[in-house]
């Protein structure tokens, strides 16, 4: 990055994000961009404010400026953690544009990851989901990194041990009731029946799915139709043309984090299992038609004649 390049480390205190924001503190001086420091308070446990407000002066101190207190409200659709992972991300953004940073980084690490792959295993994921977390990711119009996401979290420890740094224990992160605290809990139960290579290879699962994902992704993409052809839709293969489906699904302006793998099923039972069914429901009270052999949705026009189902037998 150029000289005065503002970078910012989402840092939560913990082991992980604290090694990040210490090595970024010695670096960054260096190499010439500026660091800075967001933290957010998720105002759940009692102290939460006082916490974030410790790191933020923590923060200060290292040379990383600005350091700053993110608070939210968290709220909206999905369990808990979908709702806390939603405004945190939301409000690192929002505080990185508010400084004209060109990027913000995460202490996501090896560990991380593993669990990421798991937790998609055991919800029936697709490749999206076993692709678990990119190295970069564009959110709201910010570049989000994660450095630490080869390097394992007992590594991180060590580095905090060895800087007389005092990570904070998040207590969400051994309560059962959170779906990740119990994979996290599960992993070292992996470890000793599979071997400890079990967590590099789950990152790398990833790391290969994701390679796949990314180009198909991209070749979907170059044949999405504003109001798509049964017909060629029915001539791709399934791989292709469920992309082709999500891609459509999303300009029709369908939220990605609520467009599940059901919804997706239903476009394609348009397709290719076509019995004369009414509208598929998406999220974001989308309704997408099939008339006249193409597929419409809101914004596109709806066809002049109903489409009659194939002769059963």
């Amino acid at each position: 990055m150029a000289d005065g390049t503002l970078v910012l480390i989402a840092c939560s205190g913990g082991a992980d994000s604290l090694a990040l924001a210490s090595a970024t503190a010695f670096v960054a001086p260096r190499l010439g961009p500026r660091a800075g420091l967001v933290t957010v308070d998720h105002g759940l446990q009692p102290g939460s404010d006082t916490r974030a407000a410790q790191v933020a002066a923590w923060g200060t101190k290292v040379g990383l400026a600005p350091s700053v207190v993110a608070p939210v409200v968290v709220g909206g659709p999905g369990g808990p953690e979908a709702a806390a992972r939603t405004a945190r991300y939301a409000a690192i953004a929002a505080v990185a544009r508010e400084h004209g940073a060109a990027a913000v980084l995460l202490g996501h690490t090896l560990e991380d990851q593993a669990e990421t792959v798991l937790l998609a295993l055991a919800r029936g994921a697709g490749p999206r989901g076993l692709a678990g977390m990119p190295m970069r990711r564009v959110r709201d119009g910010v570049p989000f990194l994660r450095p630490f996401l080869a390097l394992s979290r007992a590594a991180t420890r060590a580095a905090c041990a060895e800087l007389g740094l005092t990570p904070w224990e998040d207590p969400h992160n051994a309560d059962p009731s959170y779906a990740r605290a119990r994979v996290r809990a599960a992993l070292p139960v992996l470890v000793e029946a599979l071997g400890p290579d079990v967590v590099t290879n789950l990152a790398r699962t990833a790391r290969l799915v994701a390679a796949d994902a990314a180009y198909l992704d991209e070749v979907a993409s170059g044949a999405t139709d504003p109001e798509p052809r049964v017909a060629d839709l029915a001539a791709l293969p399934t791989a292709l043309r469920t992309r082709v489906l999500r891609d459509f699904a999303l300009r029709l302006g369908a939220p990605g984090g609520a467009l599940s793998t059901t919804h997706i099923d239903a476009l394609d039972a348009l397709v290719v299992g076509w019995h004369g069914q009414g509208p598929v429901a998406l999220p974001g009270g989308i309704h997408v038609t099939r008339r006249d052999g193409r597929l419409f949705g809101p914004g596109t026009s709806t066809g002049t004649h109903a489409e009659s189902p194939p002769p059963a037998g």
